[in-house]
């Protein structure tokens, strides 16, 4: 039976993932934080969908957190998510640098480590497939949240043109706003974001899989923010740097 990883996995774009590809009749190893959120869900998705869920906590902004996970990548899966991920409250200068580099522990070091886990055995196989999680935000010019996700696209493009073989596949998922956690552990007020630019996250995860099947390195879900990143492209950098700053979403 074909078995999914995914990081980040208890909530979210995560939870989506897990349930799509429970109903889809993928055995799953669920990563996260929180033991008991991971032991419920896991219960949850094996009662309803019958497939083999296995729980591994793990805190992806430590060594010891990043090895566990590699250690399970070694023995092999089909399809690694890398998910996890986290936004911290304030600007630049206002964070402390201890949080900064945690971010980019989970957002960049996890994610190569684990990709370098996982792809030997995808590639000796010749099948299998990375969704790297980033964002619109990697196209836009605002904080370390952005700048990690930019890597995070930048990583998975170039890991795409190496993969040689047919049907192993590496594609960065780029989503808008998700309502999800998110936001509110990151004390970010989103109240005045209008309607019309929230996605839902099970159909962000639909999107993604039929890209990835597609072959495509880069998955920007709902034409609204796929015309927003193309603005973005024929933008000077400088000016969407000024445009975002003062549309940036606001702190507690």
């Amino acid at each position: 039976m074909p078995t999914a990883l995914i990081t980040g996995a208890t909530a979210g774009i995560g939870a989506a993932f897990a349930r799509r590809l429970a109903r889809d009749g993928l055995d799953l190893v669920l990563v996260a934080r929180d033991t008991d959120r991971l032991t419920a869900s896991a219960a949850e998705l094996h009662g309803r969908f019958g497939v083999r869920t296995e729980v591994l906590q793990a805190d992806l902004a430590t060594d010891e957190g990043i090895e566990r996970v590699e250690k399970r990548l070694e023995e092999g899966v089909d399809l690694l998510v890398n998910n996890a991920g986290f936004g911290n409250q304030g600007t630049f200068l206002n964070v402390p640098v201890e949080d900064e580099l945690r971010m980019l522990k989970v957002h960049c070091e996890a994610v190569l480590r684990l990709t370098y886990a996982a792809l030997p055995g995808m590639r000796r196989r010749g099948k299998g497939g990375i969704i790297n999680v980033a964002s619109v935000a990697a196209f836009l010019t605002r904080g370390t949240y952005g700048a990690s996700k930019a890597w995070v696209v930048s990583f998975t493009e170039a890991l795409a043109q190496e993969i040689s073989e047919p049907n192993v596949q590496a594609m960065a998922l780029c989503p808008g706003l998700v309502r999800t956690e998110f936001h509110e552990r990151a004390k970010m007020d989103v109240s005045g974001t209008p309607d019309l630019l929230w996605l839902d996250a099970d159909a962000v995860v639909n999107t993604a899989l039929t890209d990835l099947r597609r072959g495509r390195a880069v998955s920007v879900p709902d034409p609204r923010y796929k015309a927003i990143v193309g603005a973005a492209k024929l933008i000077p950098k400088g000016l969407i740097g000024r445009i975002s700053a003062k549309t940036a979403r606001r702190y507690d």
